[in-house]
């Protein structure tokens, strides 16, 4: 009789030609590794040959890479609350910075709570209070997680109760700046490192690139460490593993940009009951508003109303399918007052400026860096480039159109040209119906400035002066407040 059911099981389990084990009735752990400031091409298995990161390059080789997956914004805790909340920034009641949606909203968490997983957070947390009542333990201290972020990563592997699924949010602090002490450091010769041709190949910004790469080999270094301990549990068969970042790397042209450097996420996803033998790699385009519906599909969980997004599941199954036809994205104030909305479909991306008088240096960590001060040394020896200088550009077009097939840096805005390509009407289309749909707004009085747009020289600061403005700590209305945006469920076009 025994013989017999494993027949049947045999039979009855054949998904796709491959045999699938009775175990896949479970449902799936899950594990979301978030780094922390990481562009898309900064990992191997996206053709970067200078960062060292074996442990993500394995998992890429033997899971799914993702070439257009995007970000809802390029700002840590409106990025977060957009993946934790399967909603757009506006959508959150948190479109800013150092914000929080309202204590009513519904999180990923919470819904795999609700269906009995165990559910744990590690590391940079950056939500606001209303996101912990969803997760059974919270460790969010600097004293337990380390310089990196990750060194209790492992214990709480460790310390995962049996026969429960479980769902962990790890999320690193690197590679954020400023760069600490780190174990890794001297990984990367600056020497060796191939400087993007948007910033000055100079000593001290391959010094900076390399300090950069090196928290990077930091975070996948743990990444490793917990496969590692998921094999010696168990439980790595059945456990759905994404890694992925939040925002572009804390450089010039990068970080806070709704350009590829900004929004555009390295995601991988490694799950053994569907991996295939080749690598496969998906060149769909997909939200982080997608990511929540997705997990929630793949726990066998009913999809729920508050999601903008929608379940990628099938793309899994068949990484060649088309998923979506337009990804969106939005900058509000980090550090500066902004307000601009991104569209992108298959060959062409949109971008709408609403504060075109303003030059686009970067975040404040970015123009504080060595890496700026190269590029702030050329420009004024005139003696950078044409795409080196985009970041000082002001006023800049209110109005930008990319190519992405030809121009994928996005320096050739085709706006500026005579011959503008008819997806320029249906992207503007698209985007202004995003923007109806989802309530998004433009409020009249938007946060302002809280810090100068040029750094203060450090001999000032110790004379007393200070790099803070008059509205430092002062917010004025957020974009989506006016039409109660977190109450709207729409999802935009699709």
């Amino acid at each position: 009789m025994q013989s017999y059911l494993v027949v049947l099981l045999f039979c009855c389990f054949q998904v796709f030609g491959r045999v699938v084990d009775y175990r896949e009735s479970l449902p799936p752990n899950i594990i979301l590794f978030i780094a922390d400031d990481v562009s898309w091409d900064d990992l191997g298995c996206y053709g970067n040959k200078d960062v060292y990161a074996p442990n993500i390059d394995l998992l890429a080789r033997e899971g799914m890479v993702f070439d257009n997956a995007y970000l809802t914004t390029s700002s840590c805790s409106p990025s977060r609350n957009s993946i934790i909340t399967g909603r757009y920034p506006h959508n959150t009641g948190a479109a800013e910075l150092h914000t929080s949606p309202p204590d009513d909203m519904i999180s990923l968490p919470q819904i795999l709570k609700s269906a009995g997983y165990y559910t744990l957070q590690a590391g940079k947390f950056h939500m606001g209070e209303y996101a912990k009542r969803g997760f059974d333990e919270v460790h969010d201290k600097i004293e337990v997680n380390g310089l990196g972020g990750e060194a209790y990563w492992n214990q709480a592997v460790e310390n995962l109760p049996k026969d429960q699924p479980f769902f962990m949010w790890l999320a690193s602090y690197d590679a954020h700046r400023s760069w600490g002490e780190n174990q890794w450091e001297g990984t990367h010769d600056p020497k060796k490192i191939q400087v993007p041709e948007y910033l000055i190949d100079g000593p001290e910004t391959r010094e900076d690139l390399a300090n950069y790469y090196d928290e990077i080999s930091r975070f996948d270094f743990h990444i490793g460490s917990v496969v590692q301990k998921l094999k010696e549990k168990g439980v790595y068969e059945n456990t759905l593993i994404i890694i992925m970042a939040d925002n572009g790397r804390p450089f010039p042209h990068s970080k806070t940009r709704l350009n590829d450097q900004g929004v555009k996420t390295p995601f991988i996803i490694h799950y053994p009951r569907i991996e295939s033998k080749k690598i496969q790699r998906s060149t769909s385009l997909i939200s982080a508003v997608d990511i929540a519906p997705t997990l929630v599909d793949l726990a066998g969980i009913s999809p729920v109303a508050q999601f903008q997004g929608v379940s990628f599941k099938k793309l899994l199954l068949n990484p060649k399918l088309k998923f979506r036809n337009y990804v969106f994205a939005e900058y509000n104030w980090h550090d500066y007052e902004a307000h601009e909305r991104m569209v992108r479909e298959d060959r062409y991306m949109y971008i709408l400026n609403s504060r075109p008088q303003y030059a686009q240096r970067g975040p404040l960590d970015a123009i504080n860096s060595t890496s700026y001060g190269e590029l702030k040394s050329a420009l004024l020896d005139k003696t950078i480039s044409d795409k080196q200088a985009e970041i000082f550009m002001a006023p800049r077009p209110r109005e930008e159109l990319y190519d992405l097939s030809e121009d994928p840096y996005q320096f050739n805005n085709l706006m500026l040209g005579d011959n503008i390509p008819k997806a320029y009407n249906n992207l503007k289309k698209q985007l202004s119906k995003w923007i109806e749909e989802t309530g998004d707004s433009l409020p009249e009085n938007l946060t302002q400035d809280w810090y100068f747009r040029e750094p203060i020289d450090p001999s000032e600061i110790n004379q007393g002066k200070t790099n803070r403005t008059e509205q430092h700590g002062i917010r004025d209305e957020m974009p989506g407040t006016k039409k109660s945006a977190q109450k709207i469920n729409h999802k935009g076009p699709f």
